[in-house]
């Protein structure tokens, strides 16, 4: 950790944190240009001052943490400025329909309605444009995927990322934010005319990638086999299945399956042992680091130069230099100047899982494994080999355990089981596979070798799947948040100095962050066991209602759809945030009442009683009800319509009420109903 006292580590604290308080509070670009301009001149007189008086570099120091704190605030804010030509300014309204030109940049993994494509929008409705969206284009029988660089007119719906429709969801929205796309277009293939290609790197890169999936398909290939190790080596997940991603989740493999840090990491192992006959003097020293950063960005043009991929690759190839330096800070300093580098250019990736998992597993591996490897000291090569890997593995998955609960709520228990299996057939796997995949571009690769290769893929998924198999040992429905997840960090981490060097002050400091992280904890508990909630829940074609009282959820659903309504993620997301379990699940009834407020709940049997006068009238499952009459009846303070109800019924129900000044909240527009 001594690498962290140099100035590049706190010059990048400062650095995030701008990005951090960017990413919170959304500044004015103006605003923080002129505040970054005047601090660069206070900079610039601050060292010209400490120059003549070196006692005072103090002020210098603390206007170069200022700027950096100001440059990542810009960086990101700059990122997210919406020029005045951005297609999301053209948009008149939303939901309406648009023609565009697009050129496909990227193409994405299909769903069971939509082929996915990220575009690059260059017209709308003739006006000249520019900015990121992403194109849903409904499948079409026979119809083939389009390919990168491929110019397209599109006529289609375009929509605005929508906030989330239920309670803790995943929002999916501000995950593409994050990546600059703005909006979701929907169209029939019917509606897409080809009319030209963009030959650009990416356009040359899927090209090679198609090319080789095409000759290995002529193999014969198991088709799951064949998806998999095009996930390993060329970065293509599109066609795996459902059951082998759970199966590596399950497992604790999934990182097997993204190219990422793993897998560049091994390419830059397998160059290294290639060249282990190059003199180590200084012109081999120069010869090898070279063939690493050649080798490097090559998997990266093959793995079709994604964000994750060029991110490990930087990163590595700044261990790389750091590895040629020889020295551990250096090493450090690299890892940190990669870190720098890569946000300057794109400050979102900051707020990417895996740019975070890769940076911090291997900010440990670095850190810890040096330690844990002193426990024990192997005798012969292949004991230490098998003892690298498990301290290797331990070290990452200390550092990228909290921030997968945080993000994931589960932990596979094997994952030590996974690793010691997995990862030393990995490296041969790999690098078998770069020889078949480079043969295979030649259309040359020897019937021994593609069935060899097909074999030990199949191998490695039949491994995961009995390892996934034993489901006990995966713990889920872990519940932590932000402030959670920062103080098991800080605890993690002090509890390791400690255990590195102990000291009385030390474990003074690492007792006070355990019962800080177990105050955390209480609080949250204490926070979620004194609310109450009541939430009509955004499902379609079913109705789902929950009370959460304390720590305990009622969940009220009609009983045909009590065993889909448990297993929904959404109602898991919701229970697993709120530190809560579900006591009980009724029949939903026609009146509840919350809190002093009553709620009539209006379902498919259209029969509502005379003389009642509920605060709030839930409308579900489309009534045949004369909805006005019911309205000068009730006169309700607010109407509910869930997702349930046609689209037809509720635009009516809607009417009615603004006719009648009544609130209308549509589920199925606005997303979930919270009472507290």
């Amino acid at each position: 950790m001594k690498a962290l006292q140099f100035p590049l580590a706190r010059i990048t604290v400062f650095f995030v944190s701008g990005i951090i308080f960017g990413h919170r509070f959304s500044p004015p670009l103006k605003d923080v240009a002129f505040i970054l301009l005047l601090c660069f001149v206070l900079c610039a007189l601050a060292f010209v001052y400490s120059v003549k008086h070196a006692a005072q570099r103090v002020i210098f120091g603390i206007c170069i943490y200022c700027f950096s704190f100001l440059s990542g605030l810009f960086a990101y804010t700059a990122q997210h400025y919406a020029t005045e030509n951005h297609y999301s300014r053209q948009l008149s309204a939303n939901d309406a329909r648009h023609s565009c030109k697009l050129t496909i940049k990227e193409v994405l993994k299909s769903n069971s309605i939509n082929d996915r494509y990220v575009a690059t929008v260059e017209h709308i409705d003739t006006k000249p444009c520019t900015g990121l969206i992403l194109l849903n284009l409904k499948r079409a029988k026979n119809a083939g995927r389009i390919i990168t660089g491929a110019t397209l007119l599109v006529s289609g719906q375009i929509q605005r990322h929508r906030p989330p429709q239920n309670p803790e969801q995943f929002d999916y929205g501000k995950y593409l934010s994050q990546k600059s796309i703005f909006a979701q277009m929907y169209a029939d293939s019917a509606n897409v005319t080809a009319v030209d290609t963009l030959k650009n790197l990416s356009y040359y890169a899927a090209a090679f990638r198609n090319r080789i999936i095409s000759n290995l398909e002529k193999r014969h290939f198991n088709k799951d086999n064949l998806a998999v190790i095009t996930a390993l080596i060329l970065g293509q997940q599109q066609d795996i299945s459902k059951e082998t991603i759970q199966d590596y989740q399950y497992a604790g493999a999934i990182h097997i399956l993204s190219v990422s840090g793993l897998h560049v990491g091994y390419i830059m192992l397998f160059v290294n042992f290639m060249l282990l006959r190059v003199p180590k003097s200084k012109s081999g020293n120069i010869i090898r680091l070279f063939a690493v950063l050649v080798s490097l960005w090559g998997f990266s043009f093959i793995a079709g130069l994604a964000p994750s991929i060029v991110r490990s690759a930087t990163m590595f190839s700044f261990v790389a230099v750091g590895l040629y330096l020889k020295r551990e800070t250096y090493i450090f300093h690299t890892v940190l100047v990669s870190l720098l580098l890569i946000l300057m250019v794109s400050p979102s990736f900051l707020f990417d899982v895996g740019f975070q998992l890769s940076y911090v597993s291997l900010f440990f591996i670095l850190w810890l494994q040096p330690f844990l490897s002193r426990f024990w000291t192997p005798k012969t090569k292949a004991a230490k080999y098998f003892w690298d890997i498990i301290t290797v593995s331990a070290a990452a998955q200390i550092g990228a355990f909290p921030l997968s609960v945080y993000y994931f709520h589960q932990f596979p228990g094997l994952f030590f089981v996974t690793n010691l299996v997995i990862l030393p057939a990995l490296g041969i796997i790999m690098a078998y596979g770069v020889l078949v995949m480079a043969l295979a571009f030649f259309d040359a690769v020897p019937g021994f070798l593609s069935t060899s290769l097909d074999v030990l893929i199949g191998w490695l998924n039949l491994t995961i799947r009995k390892i996934a198999s034993f489901d006990q040992f995966v713990v889920r429905d872990i519940p932590l948040n932000a402030a959670m997840l920062i103080v098991l960090y800080v605890t993690v981490i002090v509890l390791f100095l400690w255990l590195m060097k102990p000291t009385y002050r030390k474990i003074v400091w690492a007792i006070c962050c355990l019962l800080f992280f177990q105050g955390t904890l209480i609080y949250n508990r204490w926070k979620n066991d004194t609310a109450e909630t009541f939430v009509v829940f955004r499902m379609k074609n079913s109705s789902l209602i929950t009370e959460k009282h304390g720590h305990g959820i009622r969940v009220y659903c009609e009983d045909g759809v009590r065993t889909k309504v448990l297993q929904d993620p959404n109602l898991t997301a919701y229970r697993v945030a709120n530190f809560s379990k579900i006591v009980a699940v009724k029949q939903m009834r026609n009146v509840m009442y919350f809190k002093r407020r009553s709620i009539f709940i209006a379902d498919s049997c259209g029969i509502y009683p005379k003389g009642i006068r509920p605060d709030i009238v839930l409308v579900t499952q489309s009534p045949k009800i004369n909805f006005e009459r019911m309205l000068n009846e009730m006169k309700p303070r607010q109407v509910v319509a869930d997702a349930s109800n046609f689209k037809f019924y509720t635009e009516h129900w809607k009417a009615s009420c603004q006719k009648q000044k009544i609130p209308f909240h549509a589920i199925a527009e606005k997303g979930y109903y919270q009472l507290q």
